[in-house]
């Protein structure tokens, strides 16, 4: 139980750290709040709205986990390195993918709704 305590711990550092200091996580955090009501009244269902607001912490999640790749790279060098580089890249495209499913999966909720398609 100590050790679940000190993980809980942990996060609640990390949340700190990355609501402060992190714009994309400051952003897509207040994105989220507003999605919270915006989905209760697009939505008919839980399972939509869950849907929704799940997509948008999916978005959070892989922002939080580029930002630890970006602080290891970082902690390990500042100069330039292509394998350092590509794993920067390569974070910065899990964002982008997830953002895009994201889109996708609340033109399909919004079209499912407006249209009971």
């Amino acid at each position: 139980m100590e050790r679940l305590f000190k993980a809980f711990l942990n996060s609640l550092r990390a949340v700190k750290y990355l609501l402060t200091h992190e714009k994309a996580v400051i952003q897509e955090t207040i994105l989220f709040v507003i999605s919270l009501p915006v989905a209760f009244f697009l939505t008919d269902n839980w399972q939509s709205f869950l849907l929704l607001c799940g997509s948008i912490l999916f978005v959070i999640i892989v922002e939080v986990l580029n930002t630890a790749i970006e602080a290891t790279c970082n902690a390990i060098t500042r100069e330039y390195r292509e394998d350092i580089k590509i794993a920067k890249d390569a974070g910065s495209l899990a964002v982008l993918l997830s953002i895009l499913l994201t889109i996708c999966i609340w033109i399909s909720v919004i079209l499912k709704t407006l249209f009971f398609v």
